[in-house]
């Protein structure tokens, strides 16, 4: 509408300005006007182009003020060309980037191909990852477990360390005692070396070890009535001392360590046992010498009871003399001793002998081993009760072995 709008102004201002035009010559020729000193003629020919002039100026006027394109076309041409050719430009760049942006997009499409590829390829790492986390999870608590399983190993080894270190303690304070006895053993061996250059030199009465005199002392009294049973026996020891030497030695009494005595004294009255006390002598003693003692404590119990199996002992005879008899019955006594002291009864610190007997019963034995047949059994029996002082006495029982595949055996 605006165009039809400025049409229309332009055809009546141009039919306003050509009528006034006409009018202005016809009123110029008829009043035959000069302008410049012209004719009428060429006055009104100017005022006809002047007319047209100024319908061409007023057009271009209107359309000036009433439009800003057509201003833009009269005066802005040159930069509207320029505005033009860098919007050419722009839009040939922006074609090129348009074109570069195609190429990236499809580098891009394709490396989005492949990026999905190598999703799918994460997603498969990713579940292999998955599936290894959760047997590395169950390997992790075995792990645990078995981590768990050495704590407690560690526990119980440090408590087993801690004991390892209680008993070092017991073997370092056992080594101090083994040190202790070590002195001792070297005084004892000072003292032997003494006791054999006494030997070679005196009139030895008692060996070290030898029995001055033993008994029995009930346990689990007082301490008063337990030294009253040693100086009891110590008066025995005394005894036996002086009928060995056959002088009078009860003056002059025994010599027994004084912390030796009151420790063996609260050890019997604290004992819930009756103990075997045993005053042996301390070393090689002299005549003349001051009798030094020491004491032994045994627990004492009953070892065979009456007419209690002591030891069966198969034997063959062949000679059927005496000398074989007396070996055979010498043999079978060692054995029976042997069994005795594994029994518990106390050995003779000198000679190791557990038991007595009489000659007459031994000479019986070794005529009875005479007239046996080939194959026999020896067996011995304990004659009375006996108990860990001892000594003990035998009956022994000669019978005749039943041969069954090889073997001796008593009936």
């Amino acid at each position: 509408m605006y165009g039809v709008f400025l049409i229309a102004v332009l055809i009546l201002t141009g039919g306003a300005i050509a009528f006034i035009g006409d009018r202005l010559g016809t009123k110029i020729g008829k009043k035959r006007l000069s302008i410049f000193g012209l004719r009428p003629r060429h006055t009104s020919i100017i005022v006809t182009i002047i007319t047209g002039a100024l319908i061409t100026t007023m057009t271009f006027a209107v359309l000036a003020a009433t439009s800003e394109n057509v201003r833009t076309a009269l005066f802005g041409m040159e930069k509207l060309k320029r505005h033009m050719a860098e919007m050419q430009a722009g839009i040939e760049q922006a074609t090129g980037e348009l074109q570069a942006a195609r190429v990236e997009k499809e580098a891009a499409d394709s490396a989005l191909d492949k990026a999905k590829v190598d999703v799918e390829k994460l997603q498969n790492q990713q579940k292999e990852l998955e599936a290894v986390s959760r047997e590395l999870q169950a390997g992790n608590d075995l792990l645990q477990q078995e981590k768990e399983n050495l704590q407690r190993e560690r526990d119980s080894l440090s408590s087993e360390n801690q004991s390892l270190l209680a008993d070092n303690d017991s073997l370092a304070e056992n080594n101090e005692k083994l040190s202790k006895d070590n002195k001792n053993l070297e005084q004892n061996a000072e003292r032997l070396r003494d006791g054999l250059i006494t030997m070679r030199e005196g009139d030895i009465t008692f060996r070290a070890g030898e029995i001055l005199a033993s008994g029995v002392i009930q346990g689990g009294r007082s301490e008063e009535a337990v030294e009253a049973d040693l100086q009891s026996l110590a008066q025995l020891a005394n005894r036996n001392v002086s009928a060995r030497l056959g002088i009078n030695q009860t003056d002059q009494g025994l010599w027994i360590y004084q912390p030796e005595a009151e420790a063996a004294i609260k050890a019997i009255a604290e004992s819930s046992q009756d103990m075997v006390v045993r005053i042996v002598a301390a070393g090689n003693l002299v005549r003349g010498e001051v009798v030094r003692a020491s004491l032994e404590l045994y627990k004492n119990s009953i070892i065979y009871g009456s007419k209690e199996l002591i030891l069966a002992k198969p034997y063959t005879l062949r000679k059927h003399d005496e000398e074989e008899a007396e070996m055979v019955a010498m043999d079978f006594l060692m054995n029976v001793n042997q069994a005795a002291v594994a029994k518990g009864i106390l050995p003779d610190p000198i000679r190791g002998s557990v038991g007595v007997i009489e000659g007459a019963q031994f000479y019986n034995l070794v005529e009875n081993l005479r007239s046996c047949t080939d194959h026999i059994v020896l067996t011995a029996y304990a004659r009375d009760a006996t108990d860990a002082l001892g000594p003990l006495r035998l009956d022994f029982k000669l019978e005749p072995a039943q041969d069954s595949d090889g073997i001796y055996t008593a009936k």
